[in-house]
C-alpha cells in the first residue's frame, strides 16, 4: 500500500485597501502563504499582473519548489553512493506562455545546477545521478510541462 502524505497551507489575502475587488486596480495582490511551523511567505502576483515585485508570486513558487525537490534527491542520491557533494546552487528558469484571453500555462523549466564534488573521480557518477534525481522528484512528477537539467559538476581544488 501506498504511503500518503499531505501538505496544508492557507493562503490570506492581505490586499483589501479599503474598497475590496470593487475595481481591478483598485486592490494590491498581497496576500501571505503560512503552514504550521516555517516563518510565512510574503506573496503577490506576478508584476505583469499587478502584483508586487518585492514578494514572490505564484510562478516563481513552482520553480522554486522544482529546483528544490530536484537538488534534495540530488544530494540524497549522492549520499547513498558515497559521492561527497560539497557546494550546489542552481539558477533555475521558467517559463510560462499567456494566452489572449489571459490564462496561460509554464512551458518549461530549465534547472542549471553547479555542483562540486569532492574529488574529479565522482564527476561521472555525480553527473548521472540527475537523471534518477529527476524521475524521483515529487514535483517534477507532477507537472505536465518539461523540467530540463544543465547540470555542471567540477571537482575541488
Amino acid at each position: 500500500m501506498a504511503r500518503m502524505h499531505t501538505y496544508d497551507v492557507s493562503v490570506t489575502w492581505t490586499g483589501n485597501r479599503g474598497t475590496g475587488t470593487s475595481g481591478y486596480r483598485d486592490y494590491d495582490r498581497a496576500h501571505e502563504v503560512r503552514a504550521n511551523g516555517p516563518a510565512p511567505i510574503a506573496a503577490s502576483s506576478d508584476p505583469a499582473f499587478r502584483g508586487d515585485p518585492g514578494r514572490w508570486n505564484p510562478e516563481l513558487e513552482l520553480t522554486a519548489a522544482l529546483s528544490q525537490c530536484h537538488m534534495l534527491w540530488f544530494l540524497h542520491l549522492c549520499a547513498d553512493a558515497g559521492i561527497t557533494v560539497t557546494s550546489y546552487a542552481d539558477e533555475a528558469h521558467g517559463r510560462m506562455a499567456e494566452d489572449a484571453d489571459g490564462g496561460g500555462r509554464f512551458t518549461e523549466v530549465v534547472l542549471r545546477p553547479r555542483v562540486t564534488v569532492s574529488s574529479a573521480g565522482m564527476i561521472e557518477a555525480a553527473t548521472a545521478l540527475h537523471a534518477e534525481a529527476h524521475a524521483k522528484c515529487f514535483i517534477a512528477s507532477s507537472v505536465s510541462f518539461p523540467v530540463r537539467h544543465e547540470p555542471v559538476i567540477s571537482a575541488d581544488g
